[in-house]
C-alpha cells in the first residue's frame, strides 16, 4: 500500500483554520475540497455538527457538499487504512468544525498525515463561549504544521475586530452550561438562543448587541 513506507519523505502536512464564528471557515473548506479536486487529487469530506443538521459541509454563502459525519467512536486511521486496501485513492482530507472533534481524532489525522502522506486540511473555532478552548482544537494547536488564522474577520457590534464566540440567551450573555450547545448566530432560534461574535472588551463586560441601538446626534460627524 502507498504511502506506508516509514523512510518515504515527509511533505503531506496538518493544517488548521481557524477563526471565530462568521470568519468563512466553512466556505474556505468547501473551497479548498474544490481547488485540491480541481488539480486531479481525490479526496474526502469530514465534519460534525454541522448547523444543517445533516451530514454536510455548509457554508453562511449558499454552498455545501455531502460529508462523512464524525462520531466518537469515528476512527479515522483505520477507515482510511481500510479505504486504500480496498483500491481507494485518496490525496487529501478536509475535516470541518474540528472544534467539536476529540483530541483522540486529532492524533489519528495527524498519524494519517505522518505515515500515509496525506494531506489534512482542519477547519474550525478555537474557543467556546466561555473564551477556553475546545479539546480537539488545543490538540490541533499542539500537533498542527502549521496554524492559520482566517483572513476574513467578523466585527463586534461596536465596530472592533470580533474576536470571541459568545453565547446569548434572550438578550443575556450566558456564562454557564455544556461547552456544546448547537445553535446558529441568526436570533430566533430555539429558547432564545443564538450565538453572537464580541470584541474582547464587550464579551468581558458581557454587553451583546444592543436591541435598540441609537446615535447621539452629538456623535455624528455632521450637523
Amino acid at each position: 500500500m502507498s504511502g506506508m513506507d516509514a523512510s518515504a519523505p515527509a511533505t503531506a502536512q496538518l493544517l488548521f483554520f481557524s477563526g471565530p464564528m462568521n470568519s468563512g471557515k466553512s466556505t474556505l473548506a468547501l473551497q479548498t475540497a474544490h481547488t485540491q479536486s480541481a488539480h486531479d487529487r481525490r479526496g474526502l469530506l469530514f465534519t460534525r455538527q454541522d448547523r444543517s443538521g445533516a451530514p454536510e459541509i455548509t457554508s453562511r454563502v449558499g454552498m455545501s457538499r455531502p460529508a462523512v459525519e464524525v462520531d466518537d467512536a469515528l476512527d479515522f486511521w483505520a477507515m482510511i487504512v481500510k479505504e486504500l486496501t480496498s483500491g481507494a485513492r485518496i490525496d487529501f482530507l478536509v475535516c470541518d468544525e474540528v472544534q467539536f472533534y476529540t483530541p483522540t481524532h486529532i492524533d489519528e489525522l495527524a498519524r494519517v498525515v505522518d505515515e500515509l502522506g496525506i494531506d489534512v486540511f482542519c477547519f474550525g473555532i478555537l474557543s467556546d463561549f466561555r473564551s477556553l478552548m475546545f479539546p480537539g482544537s488545543r490538540r490541533l494547536v499542539e500537533l498542527a504544521d502549521r496554524v492559520e488564522t482566517m483572513q476574513v474577520q467578523p466585527l463586534c457590534w461596536c465596530g472592533a475586530r470580533g474576536t470571541m464566540n459568545a453565547r446569548v440567551r434572550e438578550g443575556h450573555l450566558v456564562r454557564q452550561g455544556e461547552q456544546v450547545l448547537i445553535a446558529d448566530t441568526a436570533e430566533g432560534t430555539p429558547a432564545g438562543l443564538h450565538y453572537e461574535v464580541l470584541c474582547r472588551k464587550h464579551f468581558r463586560l458581557g454587553m451583546g448587541r444592543p436591541l435598540h441601538a441609537t446615535l447621539s446626534p452629538q456623535t455624528l460627524p455632521f450637523g
